[in-house]
């Protein structure tokens, strides 16, 4: 199936927007006046999860297998990580790994700390699947 991506414009303008509010209400709600409450509040990329799970159902993934909530894998360094989206085969293979990371302000620091994440949950991710931790899988996606 070819998905042509102008049909997600809008469902892409609302995750943007979804941020934008959810990151405002975090700071109003924290009263905290640095960007701290709205830092450490998560939920501002689940606009993105959501449009995610639509691109991923329209390309002919059955819904149930695409898991948003409680999506924990083990890993190497670490017991499990909680990943913002999963893919799922119905025989319960692990078909892709997404997690979902925003930068805003403090390009410096925030830029070097989210790269980071990425590359040590990848390493993680990919250190369990090479010791075992997903007997008798291919390899998934990682993103």
């Amino acid at each position: 199936m070819k998905i042509d991506g102008r049909e997600y414009s809008d469902l892409i303008a609302n995750a943007v927007s979804f941020f934008w509010n959810t990151k405002k209400r975090q700071l109003t709600e924290s009263g905290d006046s640095s960007n701290r409450g709205a830092v450490v509040g998560g939920k501002q990329m689940d606009g993105f999860v959501d449009l995610l799970r639509k691109v991923a159902v329209d390309a002919g993934v059955p819904n149930e297998c695409v898991i948003t909530d409680k999506n924990y894998l083990p890993g190497y360094f670490r017991s499990s990580k909680d990943w913002d989206l999963l893919i799922i085969a119905p025989t319960g293979k692990l078909i892709a790994a997404i997690e979902l990371k925003s930068q805003v302000g403090s390009y410096g620091n925030n830029f070097n700390n989210r790269t980071e994440e990425a590359i040590g949950s990848a390493v993680d991710l990919w250190t369990a699947f090479r010791e075992g931790q997903f007997p008798e899988q291919q390899a998934p996606w990682v993103g």
